[in-house]
Order: C-alpha cells, then sequence, then structure tokens
C-alpha cells in the first residue's frame, strides 16, 4: 500500500434498519497518519458507519475499502485479522486480568511445561504489555496489577495499546474522554496524537468540539444519516462546525 493510498476509503455508503435511513450515501476518507473527527448529534449516522466499517453488521449499498480492497467483514474479529481495532466508550477490557492478559485475549501465547503441557506464556504477554505501553510513552511498574486498579485514561492507554501491538493500520475511538476528567482527557488526546505520528489512520468520534479541533486533521459532520459537510480544523470555527451538524 503506497502512502499516497487511504487506509481507509468510505464511497456512497448507505444503510437502513426497516424504514429508517441510518446512512445516506456517506463518503469520506482515512490516510496513514491522519485523525478524522466524527461530528454530529446522537443519531446522526456516526455509530452506524463506525460498526459498518468494523464488521458488526453490513451497509446496504456503496462500498468500503481497506488499503484500496473492498471489505465487507462478517463480523469484528474478522475487521481485527485485517488490522482495524474498535475502542468503545466501555473499552471492552476484561478488569479481573493484567494489562498482558488483556492485550492477549483470546489469542493467549503458550509455552509447554515439562516439554508436554501447555501452559500461558505469562512473561512473553508481561514483555509485550511493557512494550506496547512503552511505545505510547506510557511507564506502567505494575505490569501483574489487575485493570480495575487503573484509571479511565490509563485503561484507555491500555486499549490503545492492544491495538498497537497487533499491528492495527486504522483504530477508531468511540467516545474517549467522555468519561474522564480533564487531566485524563489530555492525556487520551496525546495517545491519539501518538498514534498519527505512528502512521496510523485514527478515526475519532467525540461530542467534545475542543477535543475535536485539538486533534483532529479533518472534521467529518454527519446530520441524519447524511455527510454534512468536512472542514479542516484551522479553515473553520466551533460555530460553523455546529451549523453544519445542525442544518443551520
Amino acid at each position: 500500500m503506497s502512502d499516497s493510498q487511504p487506509i481507509l476509503s468510505v464511497r456512497n455508503v448507505s444503510k437502513s434498519f426497516g424504514a429508517v435511513q441510518a446512512l445516506n450515501q456517506v463518503s469520506f476518507d482515512v490516510n496513514p497518519g491522519q485523525v478524522v473527527a466524527l461530528a454530529g448529534d446522537n443519531g446522526a449516522g456516526k455509530s452506524t458507519i463506525i460498526k459498518a466499517i468494523s464488521g458488526v453488521f453490513h451497509h446496504d449499498a456503496g462500498e468500503i475499502l481497506l488499503g484500496g480492497e473492498p471489505i465487507n467483514f462478517a463480523t469484528p474479529h474478522e475487521a481485527r485479522e485485517h488490522g482495524i481495532e474498535t475502542i468503545y466508550q466501555d473499552l471492552a477490557l476484561a478488569e479481573n486480568l493484567s494489562i498482558g492478559e488483556n492485550i492477549f485475549l483470546g489469542r493467549e501465547p503458550k509455552r509447554l511445561l515439562f516439554g508436554v503441557l501447555p501452559i500461558l506464556d505469562r512473561k512473553a504477554m508481561a514483555a509485550a504489555a511493557q512494550g506496547a505501553m512503552e511505545s505510547l510513552d506510557f511507564h506502567v511498574t505494575r505490569l501483574d496489577a489487575p485493570v480495575a486498579a487503573f484509571s479511565g485514561g490509563q485503561r484507555q492507554a491500555i486499549a490503545i495499546g492492544r491495538a498497537i501491538y497487533w499491528n492495527a493500520r486504522l483504530v477508531i475511538m468511540d467516545e474517549p474522554t467522555a468519561a474522564l476528567g480533564v487531566p485524563e482527557q489530555r492525556r487520551v488526546l496525546a495517545l491519539i496524537k501518538n498514534l498519527r505520528g505512528q502512521g496510523k489512520g485514527v478515526i475519532f468520534i467525540s461530542h467534545n468540539l475542543r477535543d475535536i479541533f485539538e486533534v483532529a486533521d479533518e472534521i467529518v459532520v454527519f446530520r441524519r444519516g447524511e455527510n454534512a459537510g468536512a472542514r479542516r480544523p484551522l479553515d473553520t470555527t466551533h460555530d460553523e462546525i455546529v451549523k453544519l451538524m445542525v442544518g443551520g
């Protein structure tokens, strides 16, 4: 895949649920090292498009291309296998397990005890956890502590670290700062910039326009299932984005 080619291209994608048109011919691109923010009110179609991208359900029309190849994943697992990691607000972390165990959830490395008995390779998991966290400039001492012991911002880092360990090309983040205090929000925004610096594509969904203007390279506004416009933060204002969202 050349650098000039988008990691992800959404082309005229439509999706309806019965009589409700959730998406109507939505298009946008995500390039390597680019953060694309999706802005819009609840029900505007932001969650629907990321679920279509990440294999939660199929779109009805249009096409989604990953590295120039059409995709229509049957499951989120299949999307992950192809390098798309989606981090939802609830993070889907197992709180009773360590960072390493969360990174490998369902994909645990094994080693042979006495040459015959397969057991979890906890040392390999801890080393991977440390490497993934350090790549985010996030230094953890308590690698064996359960995830429940960490703060909201630290848990976001763990979820992002998992995406990096599995070499995601595209990281989708759904409201990652919503439940956090201000210092933790700053930390997560720094993590997003770190992902961009590693050449990943990032889709960032947020209701917080200040966060969007801080990290986005492009803002794609959704209104009633349609793409209401795309703007670069340097070329627009909060007021213009709100007007696009509400149709004023």
